[in-house]
């Protein structure tokens, strides 16, 4: 039985062994010599469709839900599936390299609907928007897909059962949206009773959910009572270390950014947003200058640096406000505020610093630490959400209170013992190898899309 007479879904021999990954090749051998020429046949037509999956994703920016969504089409594309990427806001300028690579189909659609109406309605407006890319996906582009990846947003999932043909939805939870918003006023308490409730319905709408972390498994099931008995795995972000392996470039892509004398670096990693708590990355910066004599102060420096977009007022706002905090705390001349590093700066940062201050608390999970980890950098992290389960309490870095004082102290204790940072690097870098591997990632999402598309 040849193969031009088996590989029947419209794609040739040819085609089959070039797109075809080194795995399928193998397990094809394996299976070949082993079955019947009527399951030979049936294996060979499941083959030459590949598993047809489309993203749906708000705005694909720079930031850890985005790095996760990348990561995991990449993945995907590299098991054989076709993958697409669709969304209400793609920049080409302000986006991981990855997505620029022609063969990962971005699509861009709804850019033109408001993400805001006078600075107020964000959820409505980001609900409507992912609403216009799922009936656009689903009524008027014509793609066809055999399992749906949205995140964040679940509003779109009712739509993406209004195609013709029913097809799988798996909705991955970095957190409830819910719980990332205030309600100081009537008002607003008003606004958001509506939006939680739909959240909460249509995320059981989904055919399989996923989350990032058991501390967000346990939020997921706190937070949506109605969903209790639904069972929701734990996939961790992965690290996609390709970035993080290029040749060191550390001189020429951190030139012209610290000061001369720059002998001890910190670093703060995150979006310019108010939950991400970075206030507290320069007060334990004060903290610590005030603990030391005066000899020894000189030469450290922090880099506060991360996602920033100038169409985000709470962005734009948030970096006038730290750099009033460090003036209020006399520490112009010892930080630097990076805005939406280059790959190259980030990873050249990661691999100067004596430690990364990763403020956030109760994060769901937080790729930072483990990018930092990789990097052979030590973390010191709030001591609670993802950090619990990424970082090593005493071995990969310091898990602290969200105090100053605390965070101080364990930035002196790295400042003093260069041996106990050499060690707690390496330390990190294998964690990461054995809990956090792209390999690892890929296997685990490859099977949950399998089970969906059976």
């Amino acid at each position: 039985l040849s193969l031009n007479e088996t590989c029947l879904a419209g794609r040739d021999s040819g085609t089959l062994r070039k797109q075809a990954p080194l795995w399928l090749k193998l397990e094809a051998i394996v299976f070949l010599g082993s079955n019947t020429p009527n399951s030979i046949i049936t294996f060979w037509i499941s083959v030459c469709r590949m598993t047809r999956v489309v993203f749906l994703h708000p705005d694909l920016g720079i930031g850890g839900a985005e790095r996760l969504v990348v990561d995991a089409a990449v993945a995907l594309k590299s098991r054989g599936c076709s993958v697409q990427i669709w969304t209400a806001h793609y920049d080409p300028t302000h986006c991981f390299s990855e997505t620029q690579d022609p063969n990962l189909h971005v699509k861009c659609v709804g850019d033109w609907l408001p993400t805001s109406v006078f600075g107020y309605l964000h959820a409505l407006c980001a609900y409507l928007r992912m609403v216009y890319v799922a009936l656009y996906l689903v009524f008027l582009s014509g793609v066809e897909y055999d399992v749906i990846f949205c995140d964040q947003v679940s509003v779109c999932i009712p739509v993406l059962r209004l195609s013709r043909h029913r097809k799988k939805v798996l909705f991955y939870c970095h957190f409830p949206d819910q719980l990332l918003t205030q309600r100081k006023s009537f008002l607003k308490k008003l606004y958001r009773t509506p939006i939680d409730w739909l959240e909460e319905r249509t995320t059981g709408m989904a055919d399989m959910i996923l989350v990032n972390s058991q501390f967000t498994a346990g939020i997921f099931r706190e937070t949506f009572h109605s969903l209790s008995s639904v069972q929701a795995d734990v996939l961790y972000p992965s690290l996609n270390t390709c970035t993080f392996d290029q040749p060191s470039t550390e001189a020429q892509s951190l030139e012209g950014l610290l000061p001369e004398g720059t002998s001890c670096l910190f670093l703060s990693l995150n979006r310019y947003e108010r939950k991400k708590n970075l206030g507290l990355a320069l007060e334990a910066l004060a903290a610590l200058r005030s603990s030391l004599p005066q000899g020894q102060r000189a030469g450290i420096h922090l880099v506060v640096a991360g996602g920033y977009d100038d169409r985000v007022p709470e962005n734009v706002q948030h970096y006038t406000e730290l750099k009033e905090l460090a003036a209020q705390l006399h520490l112009e001349d010892c930080v630097t505020f990076l805005r939406s590093p280059s790959d190259s700066q980030k990873v050249a940062l990661l691999r100067g610093s004596a430690a990364v201050l990763y403020t956030p608390s109760r994060e769901h999970f937080g790729i930072v630490p483990v990018e930092a980890m990789y990097c052979c950098c030590p973390v010191i992290a709030v001591n609670s959400g993802g950090p619990l389960e990424s970082v090593a309490d005493g071995e990969t870095g310091f898990l602290c209170e969200p105090t100053a004082e605390a965070f101080s102290k364990a930035m002196e204790k790295l400042i003093r013992e260069p041996q106990l940072r050499r060690d707690m690097g390496q330390a990190g870098r294998k964690r990461v190898q054995d809990r956090f591997s792209l390999q690892a990632f890929s296997d685990q999402l490859y099977g949950y899309i399998m089970r969906l598309s059976q």
